[in-house]
């Protein structure tokens, strides 16, 4: 591996993870570190002696951002963690991220991981926790893991989307997607009958002027609605502009959203291309406390989420939860697994994410990663992309269309098809989701 500046930044990438952590550092600076080091986590267990927490423990290689100089912890034990930190006697704010979970702003002394480690040693597992950074490009967060494992490529502006929308042009009536992404390109629904009636935050990535400029993950957002459509073509879909900054949100800025949303929006099925691994494989505490505090007061509702192209086993999250549906991609000829795409027993089913085309904002983007870096393409409104992204709409369109066809509400309309998927399962691959 190439020898890296500063905290974890390289100077001279050459891979598309290396292009993707910069990226990151680029955008958030000291607001985040690249974690665990594992050679760093191991020698600081080993310098614990027995008796706090103890003996070193082995470490697996996931990586992950997380926010700098804070931790979620759970309410009850808010109170002793902040004076176990000395909290009570330098600067310690706390913000709230979902009933049962707050944010803690670390004093200065304490950095994330040691402060983490302190608190288990205390508390017990489960008690804190990072604040991951979410993102739709995860990239830098493993040996891979973004949700669209390429970048868009340009295809013919009449070339029509692929899969193509569904015939039964009723599919979806009455069922209301809340899509969690970049935003959306008001502008691609006057090219394309099929985003009629689609919402959204605008893409803060695309920027209007002489020459549309795309910037990193612009589009992602147009291309996910476009997909829901495409198999729920008379559904409500409105797409949350959530991943501002470079393609990512902290883990409590995005819970704080999805609060709205079942608040404000009024879902049936809330989509997500985006995630992250975690420190030891383990859940999001957040998210965890959401969907036992609030989503499970709303009855019906099915989120569906992205499964990641780590290519790989390790939970990626929050697809790999109980409450969520994790879809994994399958290859272009549907038969297979995408190599991109994670693969496990938390993977719920596997549906078609490679060389998907659809919908895409018309303008100049400029190559983020190699082989294609530094080029530029001019896109006039469709693109061809593969990623466990926009598997991920895929599921949730097809939970649409049965949704409204039975009467079904999200959730039992998702069970309904995963056990199609189990019952159509290909061996070495899994359960498979067809349009």
């Amino acid at each position: 591996m190439p020898a890296q500046q500063g905290p974890g930044r390289y100077p001279d990438p050459q891979t598309p993870q290396e292009f993707q952590i910069n990226l990151i550092f680029d955008e958030y600076g000291d607001e985040v570190e690249l974690g665990p080091q594992p050679e760093a986590e191991a020698e600081a267990f080993a310098q614990r002696g027995p008796g706090d927490g103890g003996e070193p423990e082995p470490v697996q290689p996931n990586r992950f951002f997380f926010r700098r100089g804070h931790i979620l912890v759970r309410d009850e034990y808010l109170a002793d963690v902040k004076v176990l930190l000395g909290g009570e006697r330098d600067r310690a704010g706390v913000s709230g991220v979902t009933p049962g979970v707050s944010l803690l702003e670390l004093p200065d002394d304490r950095g994330t991981p040691t402060a983490l480690h302190d608190v288990m040693a205390a508390f017990g597992p489960g008690i804190a926790a990072h604040d991951y950074l979410i993102s739709i490009s995860n990239d830098g967060f493993g040996a891979g893991g973004h949700c669209p494992a390429t970048e868009p490529e340009v295809v013919p502006a009449w070339t029509p989307p692929d899969p193509g929308i569904r015939d039964d042009r009723a599919a979806g009536d009455g069922v209301r997607v809340v899509v969690i992404d970049t935003g959306f390109d008001a502008h691609a629904v006057g090219l394309h009958p099929w985003l009629q009636g689609v919402t959204g935050q605008p893409d803060p990535a695309i920027v209007n002027g002489r020459v549309r400029r795309l910037g990193p993950y612009a589009g992602h957002g147009t291309f996910v609605a476009g997909v829901v459509r495409s198999m729920a073509p008379r559904c409500q879909v409105h797409v949350r502009s959530v991943f501002r900054r470079k393609g990512a949100s902290f883990e409590s800025e995005l819970v704080r959203v999805l609060y709205r949303v079942l608040s404000h929006d009024s879902p049936d099925i809330i989509t997500m291309s985006a995630g992250t691994e975690t420190h030891r494989g383990g859940g999001l505490l957040s998210f965890g406390a959401f969907a036992q505090t609030l989503l499970s007061q709303h009855k019906g509702v099915a989120v569906v989420a992205a499964a990641g192209n780590n290519g790989g086993s390790v939970p990626f999250w929050p697809a790999a939860a109980p409450w969520a549906e994790g879809v994994g991609a399958l290859a272009g000829d549907w038969r297979s697994r995408a190599g991109f795409s994670n693969h496990a027993g938390w993977v719920d089913v596997y549906a078609p994410g490679e060389d998907l085309i659809n919908a895409f904002p018309v303008g100049e983007y400029t190559y983020q990663e190699p082989p294609l870096r530094p080029g530029r393409a001019i896109f006039e409104g469709m693109a061809r992309w593969s990623g466990t992204s926009f598997s991920t709409p895929l599921v949730a369109g097809l939970i649409a269309a049965r949704m409204s066809r039975t009467g079904e509400n999200g959730r039992d309309a998702a069970a309904a098809l995963k056990a199609q998927a189990r019952a159509n399962a290909i061996p070495g691959v899994g359960p498979i989701l067809l349009p």
